[in-house]
């Protein structure tokens, strides 16, 4: 059986950028479980955009900032489905402690730091595109991905990743 063409964009939106999404989602969201949510809105609003982009990273960069504004949007939608009064709060027990890895210790950092760490190491951004991104100046983004660095190196001394370093 032939796929129809959207059929077939659909498959290759899948193959091509469900991963990158998840990733970047994932580190995004308070709550992991969410990012498959999330990839399904980016790859839907990617299909009804319908368009094409003059260059790959054209559309590597419209699908990173689709994320990260779905992202923002969920974590808003969920910080108001989740209020409670604070006598019911009170009750809830904390939840159990993970083991953590690398990208657990990057989900710990502030956005800012996120974001850039993210973008650069795991989507494979240089710091020109990232600058062209945030119009800001590369030099800037350098000493943003610096600070970041020394943040994780700081949340990772002492743990089993301080050997590989």
């Amino acid at each position: 059986m032939e796929l129809s063409a959207r059929e077939q964009e659909a498959k290759r939106l899948v193959d091509a950028w469900s991963d990158h999404i998840l990733r970047l989602a994932w580190t995004w969201l308070p709550t992991p479980a969410d990012a498959p949510d999330v990839v399904q809105n980016v790859l839907l609003k990617r299909l009804e955009h319908g368009g094409r982009f003059p260059t790959p990273e054209a559309e590597r960069a419209w699908m990173v900032r689709v994320t990260i504004n779905e992202c923002k949007n969920l974590r808003r939608s969920l910080w108001r489905r989740r209020e409670v009064p604070l006598e019911e709060a009170a009750r809830q027990s904390a939840p159990a402690r993970q083991d953590t890895d690398l990208l657990e210790e990057i989900r710990k950092l502030p956005q800012k730091d996120r974001e850039v760490l993210v973008l650069y190491y795991y989507e494979g951004y240089s710091t020109d595109e990232l600058a062209a991104f945030w119009k800001m100046r590369p030099d800037a983004v350098r000493m943003r991905l610096s600070r970041a660095r020394a943040k994780l190196k700081v949340r990772l001394e002492g743990t089993e990743y301080e050997s590989h370093s």
